[in-house]
């Protein structure tokens, strides 16, 4: 674990007063985890034991981000049935106390892979790695969101019409005074091209390495974390998300600063090999997934470029956010470049 030298600040001390009301003991000196773009997660000691405080970046927030009241509702309803779910300790949803909804987790150990492999690991570790990830979103996928209580996270049905309207207007905002040349032609390829409905099942919506808590001694995992945007679809957007990080060699330059999985390692799984290992999990590989890839690096695109906007207002703080701009530009090349392919 890494953590920040100039930690975001927080009113620890209404935090801890208000968890106080409500039976709870805050101890110690948080510490605020180094990795992450936008939400802010700290450990903490809650009750004498290690915990996980969470809450929004500062400033505006896009529709459907950073929801901790969605995130501690997903988790509450798959405890018992989803082990690699943490535990919901405790939601704060009156925004007096810290300025905006806050929560508390479990902890739990475990090692988030970034874009680059930290030290004890190698590439010989990438078909565990690979395994526990996509074993891990086809358990997902294969629960009842009737049978654990929660059919109503989502309206059922027109998922892809929804997504891709709400990502439209979202790129609208996100790109205002810099809006890349081809936006408007894959826009225009994803509308011609909507999928029918699908099933739907529980989405994480934003599944890879970094949210998969892993424990190498054992080879396998012990929590996927960031939940906030969890909702119901097909399975195969979430299958999109995992493939619109998984940047491989022969891509594009400019797409290759994105680094959000260990892709770029010589020798490591292309995506073909994440499509082949979820298909084995799963029983089958989703429909229409080429065209879900391309909505999942829409999303990409405009939520880097949020980021970036956030960034530019002071909200996020660190040098990294300086080039999202381009790289959000770089990622709508390749979505329309890639259109309809899966791998």
């Amino acid at each position: 674990m890494t953590f920040r030298k100039q930690p975001s600040q927080q009113n620890w001390a209404a935090i801890a007063e208000h968890l106080k009301s409500h039976g709870h003991r805050l101890d110690g000196t948080a510490r605020q985890f180094a990795s992450g773009l936008a939400n802010q997660n700290y450990l903490v000691q809650f009750n004498g034991a290690p915990a996980i405080f969470r809450c929004p970046p500062r400033g505006p927030l896009a529709p459907g981000a950073s929801d901790m009241v969605r995130e501690a509702k997903v988790l509450r309803a798959l405890a018992p049935h989803y082990p690699l779910a943490p535990h919901a300790l405790h939601l704060c949803t009156d925004i007096s106390v810290n300025g905006a909804p806050f929560q508390l987790l479990e902890f739990r150990a475990g090692v988030a892979i970034g874009g680059v492999l930290p030290a004890g690991l190698s590439i010989a570790d990438a078909p565990w790695m690979l395994d526990a990830l996509v074993h891990a979103l086809a358990r997902l996928h294969a629960l009842d969101p009737d049978a654990i209580g929660l059919a109503d996270l989502a309206r059922s049905g027109g998922f892809a019409e929804r997504q891709l309207r709400g990502w439209t207007n979202r790129a609208k905002v996100a790109f205002v005074d810099n809006r890349p040349e081809r936006l408007d032609a894959l826009l225009q390829r994803l509308r011609d091209c909507m999928p029918p409905d699908s099933p739907d099942r529980l989405l994480h919506m934003d599944a890879k390495l970094d949210n998969l808590l892993l424990l190498p001694a054992e080879q396998k995992a012990s929590a996927l974390i960031d939940w906030d945007m969890g909702t119901l679809g097909p399975p195969a957007f979430d299958l999109a998300v995992l493939l619109s990080y998984w940047i491989m060699p022969d891509d594009p330059d400019a797409v290759h600063a994105l680094l959000a999985v260990p892709s770029l390692v010589p020798g490591w799984p292309g995506r073909e090999a994440v499509t082949g290992a979820y298909a084995r999990a799963a029983g089958n590989l989703p429909a229409h997934l080429g065209w879900h890839l391309g909505l999942a690096r829409l999303r990409l695109a405009t939520a880097w470029m949020q980021l970036y906007r956030l960034w530019q207002q002071g909200a996020l703080a660190g040098e990294r956010y300086s080039d999202f701009a381009r790289l959000a530009e770089a990622i709508i090349d390749h979505a329309l470049d890639q259109f309809g392919k899966t791998a």
